[in-house]
Formats: C-alpha cells, structure tokens, sequence
C-alpha cells in the first residue's frame, strides 16, 4: 500500500463534526427515552397498589406523619426547610404579621414559623424564671428606654394675699435596657431528620426552649450585663434605712448565714413600700424556701401557709412564692430572698422574632441549627424590689 492510500485512509477512519455531533445527539435521546421508561415504569409499580395496601400504610403511619398531610403551608415550608434545606417554600410564602414574616436575612436566616415559636415562647413563660412576674415587652429596636419618675412636685400652702412661691420639679430617670443575641445550636444527623416519623418541630422547639430558659432565668438573676441581661442581684446594695436610688435595699436577718425567726421576713415585707406591695411576690430557690417553710411566728402558727381553695399555691405571709433555682442558697451575707412587686422592679425587653440558620456542611453527617434570639432585662424600679440579706448588718 503506498504513502497516498495509507493517509487517504486514515483520515477517512476519524469522523467529521457534524457526524460527532449526531452521535452525541443520538445518545442524549436514547438516554432520555431510558430515564423516561424508568420513571413510567416506576409510577406503574406504585400504581399497582391496592386500595387495602394504601389503607394499611396510611393507618400505620405515624400520627406525625397524617398531621403533616394536614398541615399549614408555613409549617410545611418550615419543616422542608429543617429537614433538607429547601428553601423554596419559604421564598414565595407570607406569613401574616410583620413579626412572622418568612423574610430571608443577608446571611441567610429564616425566622421561625409562627406555630412553632409560640411553642418555645409558651416553655419560657411557664418556666421557674422572673420572667413569669416581670413587665415582658416586646420591641423591634435594639434598646428598649424606661422612663422612671421617682420624685414628687413640690407644693406648699398659699394664703389670700403672699405670693406663690416656686415648688421642686419631678425628676426623670432614663434606664436604657439594651437586647443581646441569645444562641443555641442543636444538631441531628441528616438520617435522623429524613425519617417522616420523627417530629423535627416539637425536637427543636424543646432543645431550643430549654437551653434559652436555663440562660435566661440565669442571666436574669446574676448577669453581668456583658452580652447577657443585667441581673437583679448584680446592683449594689445598702441597708434599707439607707436606700437611696440605683441600689437595691436589704433587711439583715440578724444571725449570720441563718434566719432569727420570722421577723426578719416580716421585716422584709413591711420594708417595701404600699404601693407595691399588693402586687408583691417573693423569689428564692427550693432550699431557702424549704428553710421558711420551718419558720413559726410568736404564737407558734407557721409563716408559710397552705391556700385555703382547691387548687390554690401555698403563701409566704400572704404572697406568692416564685421558686427560681438561680438565686443563691442561705449563706453567710447571701442575698437568698427577694421581694417586690417584680411587673414595675424587673423589665425584661425581646423582640418576637426567633431566627433559625440550617448549617449542614459544618458538623457532617450531622446537621447544625443556629438559633437566634434578641432579649435584655434590667432592674427598672430600685424601690420597687427588697431583699434579705442573711447576715448580721
């Protein structure tokens, strides 16, 4: 064979573009038309099912899983959400009041479906936090500003003929209660959340309600105010023949790191002033208040007292008892109790909005959820909380 045929040959053996073209087109049509059959031959299958197999599963189901197909949009957006990441539901959906809105931030948080964060909202209230007894508002700024006017207007008798004379003008204080991001951040393995039965709403509203519960009742309590809530018994205090405004005032029980008897709860009580008083609870740990419940007055009758209706919670001296496990245990100086009319002492600041941010990629296998919360307290009426101090001064 010579040179010319050899070269005429070869390059009739290479094909030309066009001919690639078609083959390449030729494939991507046979592959189409086998994932086509696939799929037909996959809805035949599931189609072969019997109405008494359909009723079977249906009724095996969990009752998660006949909740879900009744389920409202939102929730059903939310919960795709959490378990892969689709995000397409929350895109195109509007949940009624601004609050609840399924606004995606810059960095990619969603805020909670309104169902949901009511769950989390209504374990906060329920748990053993000032919470339960201080003004709780709700704001959509940064800060939230009390104003206080703890002075009185001057005034003075006038006769017929002198003239009035200038009187004092009332004061107002301005206590600016900042909100801090609080944070929790569950995980669960992405086998875990696609299991139709597991009931990923009611998992992450507990996990999530019982940490920002914990840090919160802490916080309200013994915060620093550096990133958390100003705790109630972080403010100075002085004895209460002395009190003056920005300090918190005390009654000595007299005995150090004990009670001496029940007057210095009386004490305590008579301490604050009337107008508060009827709105009055008292604060301690399970400790302390197992101490009281011991104490008898001069006649011998217990100071503590079990409510006379169905139902009712025992009373201190007449007045409720909140058990907060933060505050500290009878010791030597231990402010242990406090009381006070805590709705006008005690404001706790929040914005309505939970965000949460699904991180699948930092944790693998598992799944992180970064939820978010903006919430700040602050003492906002020094003359309406007292304390105890157990000690000798």
């Amino acid at each position: 064979m010579s040179d010319t045929q050899a070269k005429a040959r070869g390059k009739e053996a290479v094909p030309s573009a066009p001919e690639m073209k078609s083959a390449a087109d030729d494939f991507i049509c046979e592959f189409n038309g086998f994932q086509s059959d696939i799929a037909k031959r996959l809805k035949q299958q599931e189609e072969r099912l019997t109405m008494l197999d359909r009723k079977t599963q249906t009724h095996n189901r969990p009752h998660l899983a006949r909740a879900a197909e009744l389920e409202a949009p939102h929730q059903k957006a939310f919960n795709a959400y959490l378990r892969s990441g689709d995000d397409d539901g929350l895109r195109g959906l509007e949940l009624e009041g601004k609050a609840m809105s399924s606004a995606v931030a810059a960095d990619g948080g969603y805020l909670v479906d309104p169902e949901t964060s009511e769950s989390i909202r209504s374990v906060l209230e329920s748990t053993s936090s000032i919470r339960a007894i201080a003004n709780v508002v709700r704001v959509e700024a940064t800060s939230f500003d009390v104003l206080v006017d703890h002075s009185d207007v001057g005034a003075g008798w006038a006769t017929e003929t002198d003239p009035s004379s200038e009187t004092g003008t009332p004061q107002i204080d301005r206590i600016t209660i900042p909100l801090h991001e609080l944070s929790a951040l569950p995980k669960a393995s992405q086998r875990l959340l696609d299991d139709s039965a597991f009931d990923i709403e009611g998992w992450l509203a507990a996990r999530i309600a019982n940490k920002f519960a914990r840090s919160e009742a802490a916080a309200f309590i013994n915060g620093n105010g550096v990133d958390k809530p100003t705790g109630m018994l972080t403010h100075p205090t002085v004895d209460n023949d002395t009190w003056t405004w920005g300090n918190l005032g005390y009654v000595a029980t007299g005995v150090a790191g004990d009670f001496d008897g029940g007057e210095a709860v009386i004490d305590l009580v008579y301490a604050l002033g009337a107008q508060y008083r009827a709105n009055a609870s008292f604060v301690m740990n399970s400790k302390t208040a197992g101490a009281l419940r011991k104490l008898k007055d001069a006649d011998g009758r217990f100071l503590w007292s079990d409510g006379l209706a169905a139902g009712e919670p025992a009373r201190l001296l007449g007045y409720p008892v909140l058990i907060a496990e933060d505050m500290p245990d009878v010791a030597v100086d231990a402010m242990a109790v406090a009381f006070g009319d805590f709705n006008a002492g005690y404001t706790v600041a929040e914005r309505p909005d939970l965000r949460v941010l699904r991180d699948p990629f930092s944790a693998k296998p598992h799944v992180l959820f970064y939820a978010t919360k903006r919430v700040g307290g602050d003492v906002s009426d020094f003359a309406a909380i007292k304390l105890l101090k157990f000690g000798t001064s």
